[in-house]
């Protein structure tokens, strides 16, 4: 019989991902048996850019949850039953799950899709390995003579990448598609209404996710905050909570260590500090986040990747957000504090501090497209001050923005400033006076004039101006252009 169409009724609310819906729709169209295999974080969108491809064409859904096996492939058995002239299938477990899919496609084309599908895998690294084996079976009997188009999908993204490893039954027999957080360029347009300077503060605490953007559109950013994410009732209120509680079962200190990072501990001991558990202990909670996508680690540019230290940071700009100014003060706000007093007395004054590491982020961007003549390897750098100023305690330790280098010698250095005040020559003064001796001093070989390159949310200073018309290695962008671009 033929298979209806998928309607899906929210399809005029799609926005963007039109490279990921082309992949799709290139892959659907093509000979190409082997299944998609889609991932990417909790909360990035897969779920809607599925639908929105499925929309129109032969297609179910089958969205597992955490439920006892019986009972999630009973559920599955009902919604496949429409498609079998209303005869549900007898699904023991997941092998035959696979296999139902591919004979329901014997004769005419069906996109199926499993979400989720880690959860259907099992529950020990055994059992996993039995049920991808015998999938791995059930593809080569089924695939060549089945017309089916199968997606896996899933958010533990460590999973979902191990499906594709060389050690994994299904290796070399999946197309993989991460789905990525969309850039500032892309997320813009779930924010039409607002200025560049409007747009970028949102993004900075929504980050790429299309639904915190969608939630932070409207009214005046105090307003939003407040409505969508500070009130006990909003939307977003639990938001962090459910995001680690759904990827972890013991998730208390990984909580602990989510809030330090979010509150701006950087180093293995001032997490540990924060969390107040030795130092030994931190490494494998960062490990487990690191795998989750929910932290990253950063070394100086040219670090080797062995080398020790590093620093940490949480890689979702709202989940920085929300342990940082939410997960704190949630009893206070459930006991009755205003989310409106909240906003005025903790979050305004530190906003700017949560939305600097943002544009630094988008800045080395823009210089990596912009500068690509002159530093074919943009990123940044830390360490300590010279030993001079550190013996005198005047200045323990030097930061640097943006560090550009072509054939192992730094070329460009750059800072990136997002504040009300705009930039004077201060800056470039601290540049040559203390942070590029610093760089030298820990064994890099610098230009002698590298080129400077300066990103200010406020402009620059007349001087400053001035001074940059008659030296062409210094370079000033304004911030308005860089998020306007």
């Amino acid at each position: 019989m033929d298979k209806p169409s998928f309607q899906w009724p929210l399809v005029e609310e799609f926005l963007d991902r039109e490279k990921e819906r082309t992949r799709i729709e290139e892959w659907w169209t093509s000979a190409e048996r082997m299944p998609l295999n889609v991932y990417g974080r909790r909360r990035v969108g897969k779920s809607w850019l599925l639908r929105r491809c499925a929309h129109g064409k032969p297609a179910v859904f089958l969205v597992a949850e955490r439920l006892a096996a019986g009972a999630q492939l009973a559920r599955f058995a009902k919604t496949l039953a429409p498609l079998q002239g209303g005869v549900a299938p007898e699904l023991p477990d997941t092998p035959t799950l696979i296999q139902t899919l591919y004979r329901m496609a014997a004769n005419e084309p069906l996109l199926a899709v499993i979400d989720e599908f880690p959860w259907l895998l099992g529950t020990t690294s055994s059992e996993v390995e039995r049920t991808l084996s015998a999938i791995q079976a059930v593809m080569e009997d089924e695939r060549d003579s089945s017309r089916l188009k199968l997606i896996l999908c899933g958010s533990a993204v460590a999973q979902m990448e191990a499906l594709q490893s060389e050690r994994s039954p299904l290796h070399g027999r999946l197309v993989p598609l991460e789905i990525r957080p969309l850039s500032l360029d892309r997320a813009v347009d779930f924010l039409p209404d607002q200025d560049p300077i409007a747009q970028f503060e949102r993004f900075a605490i929504a980050g790429g996710m299309p639904r915190y953007l969608a939630a932070l559109r409207s009214g005046s950013l105090k307003e939003a905050i407040c409505q969508q994410v500070l009130h006990p009732d909003a939307p977003l209120w639990g938001e962090g909570r459910t995001i680690v509680a759904q990827e972890l079962r013991e998730p208390g200190i990984h909580f602990a260590v989510l809030e330090a990072l979010a509150s701006g501990a950087k180093e293995v001991s001032e997490t540990a500090a924060a969390v107040r558990v030795p130092s030994t202990s931190i490494p494998k909670y960062l490990s487990t986040l690191e795998s989750l996508r929910l932290v990253r680690r950063e070394l100086p540019i040219a670090a080797a990747p062995s080398a020790r230290g590093g620093h940490w940071s949480l890689t979702d700009a709202f989940l920085r957000f929300w342990f940082r100014f939410v997960f704190p003060f949630q009893a206070d706000l459930e006991a009755g504090l205003a989310p409106e007093d909240l906003y005025q007395a903790e979050i305004a004054p530190a906003l700017a501090g949560h939305i600097a590491p943002v544009f630094e982020d988008v800045c080395r961007q823009h210089a990596r497209r912009t500068y690509g003549a002159v530093a074919t390897r943009i990123g940044r750098w830390w360490g300590r001050a010279e030993d001079a100023l550190r013996r005198s305690g005047e200045r323990s330790s030097e930061e640097i923005d943006i560090v550009g280098m072509t054939r192992n010698r730094v070329t460009l250095i750059g800072e990136v400033k997002w504040t009300n005040r705009p930039l004077g020559p201060k800056v470039v003064h601290e540049l040559e006076r203390y942070r590029l001796p610093a760089l030298r001093q820990a064994g890099y070989k610098v230009d002698r004039e590298p080129h400077i390159v300066l990103y200010s949310k406020a402009g620059f200073s007349m001087s400053l101006r001035d001074r940059a018309r008659s030296d062409d290695s210094l370079h000033l962008v304004d911030g308005v252009d860089v998020l306007a671009s």
